[in-house]
């Protein structure tokens, strides 16, 4: 594991405490597999652990990209809001995933307060997603999913590309395929279907070959769940039918019962 880290120095813009933290080694990836959005499962070190950088002093947390984006007039937030209730702990050192997600959710907070822009916030919620999967807490990994989701679909018109570190094609893949898992599958169509017209595809043999697939796929999930509806509304007409008619034997039966009584007594009274 030491083989495939080493310690990068980072001055925090915040405090100016200068601090390490762990990074990963490009040649020590190594990857199991990937998923339809995006994650990506290693065989070793996992670099979305290290994917984000906290102050050990003040608590200042961002992503990499981010990290020394952090303007002037907005340090004196991360001063009230966070290191006045901040108690000194190091990130910088091994993580695992409990740790990574802490350091994830961390900078999720910092983000909102700081109110940096919703593609940034999108891809904390995307990647938290993930980390909850490989803890297979389906819940939770949901939740996060769906944050991204909305988050995305807000962000696709009213953001500049790329975002998230994504182009236009591989967010509309993204989110039709968020879609997919919510089975929200008129609107997952809908979004393949732009990926697919987007002009940045044709650079990305890969990824239109993804959408294809997710898309055939998600095609024929929604015509299951369209005949599956079918079925259970006329299943759903007939036992009504059925309970009509039987209602209305029930009258007809009162009704010669009636009939006989009132017969009954007639002859009765003769």
């Amino acid at each position: 594991m030491d083989r495939e880290l080493y310690d990068k120095k980072v001055k925090c813009p915040v405090c100016r405490n200068e601090f390490t933290t762990k990074k990963v080694k490009t040649s020590a990836l190594r990857i199991l597999k990937r998923d339809t959005d995006f994650c990506v499962h290693y065989k070793t070190v996992n670099p979305y652990f290290y994917g984000i950088w906290v102050c050990p002093k003040c608590g200042y947390a961002a992503s990499e990209s981010k990290f020394n984006s952090i303007k002037i007039s907005q340090q004196s937030i991360i001063r009230e809001k966070v290191t006045s209730l901040w108690r000194e702990r190091d990130y910088g050192l091994k993580r695992d995933v409990d740790t990574a997600i802490e350091c994830y959710k961390l900078a999720l907070y910092e983000g909102d307060i700081l109110n940096w822009e919703n593609s940034y916030i999108g891809g904390l919620c995307l990647k938290l997603s993930w980390l909850y999967r490989y803890k297979k807490e389906e819940k939770l990994e949901e939740k996060f999913q769906k944050f991204a989701l909305d988050i995305f679909t807000y962000s696709f018109s009213k953001e500049r590309f790329p975002i998230a570190g994504m182009d236009s094609a591989s967010l509309a893949y993204l989110i039709g395929e968020l879609n997919r898992k919510f089975k929200n599958y008129e609107q997952s169509i809908k979004w393949f279907q732009m990926a697919l017209k987007d002009p940045n595809i044709k650079r990305k043999r890969f990824l239109e070959n993804m959408v294809r697939e997710q898309w055939m796929l998600t095609t024929e999930e929604y015509k299951k769940i369209k005949k599956e509806k079918v079925e259970i509304e006329n299943e759903v007409k007939e036992e009504k039918k059925e309970s009509k008619n039987n209602e209305q034997d029930n009258i007809s039966n009162r009704g010669s019962k009636i009939r006989k009584k009132f017969f009954f007594r007639k002859i009765m009274q003769n």
